[in-house]
C-alpha cells in the first residue's frame, strides 16, 4: 500500500494508485506541489536521455521523492482535465526506468511506472522514490547541474545546497553502517562461534517506510514466501529457513522471530534463526561449520561447505525480497559475514557435480571480511536473481572457491 501525493491531496488513506484516484484528483483540481508534477504528454521515446525527463526525475529524487503524472492538463498549476498519452508497452516502461539509471548520476533506483486508464484517457504515473544518494546530477555535454523541486517548479541548486546534500549523504552512510553493525551484533550474539562457524546475514532498508506493524499472520506469510523464493534461487542443499518455525513466528523487540527447530542432537548442525523487523530489516543466523561428512562423522567447526553459504545467502535474499514486498520498501543495504572465534583458520571447500572434493587446497581465512552490497528489492525477478547469484559468488570467492554450484544466474531470455 502506498501513501503518495495523490492520497495526501485527496485526504485518503494508503492504497494503490488507481484510475479512480487520478480521476478524483483531476475533478478536485489538485494543484502541483513539490512531490506532484502534472504533465500532459509523455516525452518521445527517441532521444529520451536528452529530454527533460531525467531532469524531472532527478529533481523529484533530490526533493524527497514524489509523482510525475503524464496525461493531465493543468492551468496555473491546477489539474483541469485528463488527456490521452497514447499506447505504452512494456518496452516503453522499461526505457523510462532505464533512463533514471543511465542518464542521472548517481542513478535513481526504484523508479516505478504505473499505467492507468483505457481508451481515450490513458495516463502514466512515474513514482520516484526518496533517495539517500542526493544530490543527483544531470550532465549535458560539458556541463552538469543538480535540479530540485521548489514547490511546483523545478530549479537548479546553488553551490551551498549541493554542499549540504553531499554532507547529508555522507551522514546517511554513517547511519547505514551503524544500523548494519547493530543488526549484525544482535544476530551473532549468543552463538557458539568458538566451536563452529556461523553465517550472519543482515539487511536494512536504506529509507525505511514506517507503516502498520506486520501481524503474526503477515509475518508467517513472509517467512513462508521466503522459503518458496529461496528454493527457486538455490534448488537443493540444506536451507536455514527449513530449520526455523515459519508457521509460528514469535514476537521480539519490534520484530517477529522464527525460532530454531533443529533441537535434536543429530540435527543440531542445522541450527538457524531468522527475524523480520517492523521497519523492514531482516536477519538470518545459520550454523555453517561442522556439517555432516558422512552418516557418522562431522566436519570440524571451522570447515564450511560452499553450498551451505549459498543456501544461507539465498534464504537471506529471499527474506529481503518477501519482506520488502510486505513493508513497501525498495533499496536494501545487505551484509553477509561469518562469525568464527576458534583457533583454526576458516576454510571453505567445494565439491564437483558428482559430489567429489576438488584436489586444490582451500585458502585459510584468518579473518572473513564481511561482504556488503546494495540491492533493489523491487527489481524484476531476473535482475534480483542475478543479485542473489553475484552476492553468493562474492561470499565463496573469498575462500578460494571460483564458482557457485546451486545458485545459477538467470537464463538470458529471462534477463531480456
Amino acid at each position: 500500500m502506498n501513501f503518495t501525493a495523490l492520497h495526501r491531496a485527496l485526504g485518503v488513506g494508503p492504497g494503490p494508485l488507481t484510475d479512480e484516484l487520478l480521476d478524483s484528483a483531476v475533478a478536485a483540481g489538485v494543484r502541483e506541489t513539490g512531490d506532484l508534477d502534472w504533465k500532459a504528454s509523455l516525452p518521445p521515446s527517441k532521444g529520451l536521455p536528452q529530454t527533460d525527463f531525467p531532469k524531472d526525475v532527478a529533481a523529484m529524487a533530490n526533493s524527497g521523492g514524489g509523482l510525475i503524472v503524464f496525461g493531465v492538463r493543468e492551468e496555473q498549476k491546477a489539474a483541469t482535465e485528463r488527456v490521452d498519452v497514447g499506447e505504452i508497452d512494456e518496452s516503453r516502461e522499461r526505457s523510462l526506468c532505464a533512463v533514471a539509471i543511465s542518464a542521472i548520476s548517481p542513478p535513481v533506483f526504484g523508479v516505478k511506472v504505473h499505467c492507468l486508464g483505457q481508451a481515450d484517457k490513458r495516463a502514466v504515473v512515474v513514482e520516484v522514490p526518496a533517495s539517500t544518494d542526493t544530490p543527483h546530477l544531470i550532465y549535458r555535454n560539458e556541463y552538469f547541474g543538480a535540479p530540485v523541486r521548489n514547490d511546483s517548479d523545478t530549479v537548479w541548486m546553488k553551490e551551498r545546497q549541493i554542499e549540504a546534500l553531499y554532507r547529508a549523504r555522507f551522514e546517511q552512510r554513517r547511519h547505514t553502517a551503524e544500523a548494519l553493525d547493530a543488526l549484525f551484533a544482535d544476530a551473532s550474539a549468543g552463538r557458539d562461534s568458538h566451536t563452529r562457524a556461523w553465517l550472519i546475514g543482515v539487511a536494512h532498508p536504506r529509507i525505511p517506510r514506517f507503516r502498520e506493524r506486520l501481524s503474526a499472520e503477515d509475518a508467517e506469510g513472509v517467512f513462508s514466501e521466503s522459503k518458496r523464493l529461496a528454493g527457486g534461487y538455490a534448488p537443493g542443499g540444506i536451507h536455514p529457513l527449513g530449520s526455523v518455525d515459519r508457521l509460528n513466528p514469535r514476537p521480539g523487540l519490534r520484530r517477529w522471530v522464527a525460532v530454531n527447530t533443529a533441537l535434536h542432537e543429530r540435527s543440531k548442525w542445522k541450527e538457524s534463526w531468522a527475524s523480520i523487523h517492523h521497519d523492514g530489516a531482516v536477519t538470518l543466523a545459520a550454523a555453517v561449520g561442522g556439517h555432516p561428512r558422512s552418516s557418522e562423522e562431522y566436519d570440524e567447526g571451522y570447515r564450511i561447505a560452499s553450498i551451505a553459504i549459498e543456501c544461507a545467502v539465498a534464504d537471506l535474499m529471499a527474506l529481503v525480497r518477501a519482506t520488502a514486498a510486505a513493508t513497501d520498501n525498495d533499496e536494501y543495504d545487505v551484509r553477509v559475514g561469518i562469525d568464527w572465534h576458534g583457533e583454526q583458520p576458516l576454510t571453505i571447500f567445494t565439491r564437483d557435480n558428482f559430489g567429489l572434493g576438488y584436489g586444490n587446497v582451500p585458502i585459510p581465512l584468518y579473518r572473513y571480511a564481511p561482504v556488503e552490497t546494495t540491492v533493489d528489492a523491487s527489481a524484476s525477478d531476473s535482475d534480483f536473481h542475478q543479485h542473489v547469484h553475484d552476492l553468493a559468488q562474492d561470499c565463496v570467492n573469498q575462500g578460494g572457491v571460483s564458482n557457485v554450484l546451486l545458485i545459477q544466474p538467470p537464463a538470458r531470455d529471462e534477463q531480456e
